[in-house]
């Protein structure tokens, strides 16, 4: 196998490793903070509020990422009187898919956070003078999120390598030019380029995380 065929089979699948790379900042910078109000709102006083915020992440995590993002693509526009204004085009379809998906996981990671925190914490700030608010943001937070890092990181992660579900709604992503070049050539070598380039993918972003663990260790 030569050079200049690798060479020419590898320049689409890093195009497609783009769109990879894309989706996934898109969902991992929405859904962190969707992933908090959530939190947010599971403890909320409001009943309604709260057993809204317990049903949807009961959905989202109890149903396949694989079904949400059809459904949105496929199912959404065959809806009764509504479904022709819900027509998306496939990638914003599948931003929505994973950003509505990951936010339930997210919820559940800072929920976990928040809970790994002495009670004695809100003393201490009441006894300190602080109000809610900086309680929050000055002892709360930033505890919980040293806290909840590790976790975060593995689902980041995972989100990466879910990306691949793309190629179940058409678009256009790194295992769509991986198989395409297989079916075109019969060799299984682009599975094992589009493999290393997962791999280092996260690797790259096991790095982040490890650094950002290091950082906050010694804060």
């Amino acid at each position: 196998m030569s050079a200049d065929y690798i060479t020419t089979m590898i320049k689409p699948m890093l195009q497609g490793a783009q769109m990879t790379v894309l989706l996934f900042l898109i969902a991992i910078v929405v859904s962190i903070p969707l992933g908090f109000v959530l939190t947010l709102a599971v403890k909320s006083s409001i009943k309604s509020i709260a057993w809204l915020a317990h049903s949807y992440i009961y959905i989202m995590r109890g149903t396949p990422l694989l079904l949400q993002l059809l459904f949105i693509c496929f199912g959404l526009p065959m809806l009764p009187l509504v479904g022709e204004y819900l027509v998306l085009d496939r990638f914003t379809a599948a931003c929505l898919g994973f950003i509505l998906n990951y936010a339930a996981y997210f919820a559940e990671i800072f929920r976990g956070g928040l809970l790994a925190i002495d009670k004695g914490q809100y003393e201490a700030s009441q006894v300190l003078g602080l109000n809610k608010w900086q309680t929050m943001t000055r002892i709360i937070l930033p505890q919980m999120f040293r806290v909840a890092l590790p976790a975060v990181s593995n689902e980041s992660i995972t989100l990466i390598k879910d990306t691949a579900l793309l190629y179940a709604v058409a678009v256009p992503e790194l295992l769509h030019f991986a198989q395409t070049a297989v079916n075109r050539d019969f060799t299984i070598v682009p599975f094992f380029i589009a493999g290393m380039i997962y791999l280092l993918m996260t690797l790259l972003l096991t790095a982040l995380f490890k650094w950002l663990e290091q950082r906050f260790k010694f804060e």
